[in-house]
């Protein structure tokens, strides 16, 4: 084993969200960091791929710019965020109905008159619910009876009709489940920031996230392809034998490096998703909207194109839909079928461009869900990620400041 002499105070292993946020404050506060990524860029589960000319994240992704903690680190105008649609096309058995925010699309309601996607005492209850998590302080927001997401909408008046046509199938491709198990906490969170943000995309895909608050590092700060073998007493083993002391470590990997790393270390079960990506010549969709099934064949699809033009070449088109789990052998042509029943459009000659299959998608969100976790394990040893707080950029960013906050802590000795 050999010893690096050119070291830094705190090492953090992993350059996603999380990574990069507490890294970015510990330096702030004048602590020396390197950030040591294991592959060939930042950003985790938030990357970019070119593919044949066609701008591919890693599995299908929405930013959102309500996030406090979004708002507080990002230049967002540097972004050149394109924004999706406010509303959703949702796909029912008596045709395509669309759901709108009738504050930003007043001219485009006609679809929530009682008695085409919802009943008048859908709509009421829709209308309350909105209010409280619009306006409501945060805290009370947070606060409340903790139960799942299908027993809150029960409560708040929601018909089993309305939820089954529209909340489940939009519910399902945020939080990866189609049970509405997840907590009604974050439930509530999530409704809250779609109504005061804007979901949108970075020009050049979601990428730019994290390469934007990488920028913000000094010089060699990260270094890449530079894999973690094991934590050490002085601090971290690299794969190829090297020792890089450090007085303190936060761990910001992903679920399943964090537990080889951290031994014992409680991970929630994780939620898998697949997104294929098609091309077409014509275009399936002549706006920037999320697209839902109420029979529930894939958890949303959307035509990126439409959102940012970056995303195809001139006179292409770049669909992409997801599906929980792995990829099947009946997947794609059953998902086809039901893609051109959708977009009422022959998708026989759709081209496949690629799959992404995202193992670690998103934590599993259940009740008791606690929407923080310590990150100080013991002396010098620290952990963050999504996995210790919520299942979304806000809290990936979130716990990555709390780690942060935790190891200035135990350097001032009142850990």
């Amino acid at each position: 084993m050999r010893t690096e002499g050119n070291t830094a105070e705190v090492v953090v292993v992993g350059a996603g969200m999380a990574g990069l946020a507490c890294a970015r404050d510990l330096l702030a506060a004048g602590v020396s960091v390197r950030v040591l990524e294991a592959s060939d860029g930042v950003g985790g589960r938030m990357r970019t791929d070119r593919v044949e000319g066609f701008t591919v994240d890693r599995g299908f992704q929405l930013f959102n710019t309500s996030y406090p903690q979004v708002r507080g680190r990002l230049p967002l105008r540097e972004l050149e965020l394109c924004p999706f649609a406010p509303g959703m096309l949702v796909h029912t058995p008596e045709g395509r109905r669309r759901f709108v925010d009738p504050s930003r699309r007043p001219g485009e309601t006609a679809d929530l008159l009682p008695g085409r996607l919802a009943s008048g005492r859908d709509l009421l209850a829709l209308a309350a619910l909105s209010a409280r998590d619009t306006l409501a302080p945060v805290a009370l927001v947070r606060g409340g009876p903790e139960r799942t997401t299908r027993d809150a909408l029960a409560a708040a008046g929601f018909s089993d009709d309305f939820v089954e046509r529209f909340f489940r199938p939009f519910l399902s491709g945020v939080f990866l489940e189609d049970e509405l198990e997840t907590s009604s906490r974050m439930f509530h969170l999530v409704w809250r920031s779609m109504l005061r943000g804007t979901p949108c995309l970075p020009l050049d895909g979601i990428g730019a996230v994290p390469t934007r608050l990488a920028t913000e590092l000094p010089d060699e700060t990260v270094r890449l392809e530079t894999p973690v073998h094991s934590l050490t007493d002085d601090g971290v083993l690299l794969s190829d034998g090297t020792e890089l002391p450090a007085a303190a470590v936060v761990v910001a990997t992903g679920p399943e490096a964090a537990s080889a790393l951290l031994p014992g270390l409680r991970i929630p079960e994780y939620r898998v998703v697949t997104t294929y990506f098609h091309t077409t010549g014509r275009r399936p969709l002549d706006e920037p909207m999320l697209v839902l099934d109420s029979a529930r064949r894939f958890l949303n699809s959307c035509v990126l194109s439409e959102v940012s033009p970056a995303y195809a070449p001139p006179g292409r088109h770049l669909v992409a839909t997801s599906v929980l789990g792995e990829p099947g052998p009946r997947t794609e042509a059953e998902l086809r079928a039901a893609l051109a029943e959708v977009y009422r459009t022959d998708t026989s000659e759709w081209h496949t461009l690629t799959t992404r299959t995202v193992p670690d998608a998103l934590p599993a969100m259940a009740p008791p869900l606690p929407l923080t976790r310590r990150a100080r394990l013991g002396p010098g040893r620290f952990v963050c990620g999504d996995h210790r707080a919520t299942g979304s950029v806000q809290g990936a960013l979130a716990s990555g400041a709390r780690a942060a906050r935790e190891v200035l802590s135990e350097r001032l000795g009142v850990a």
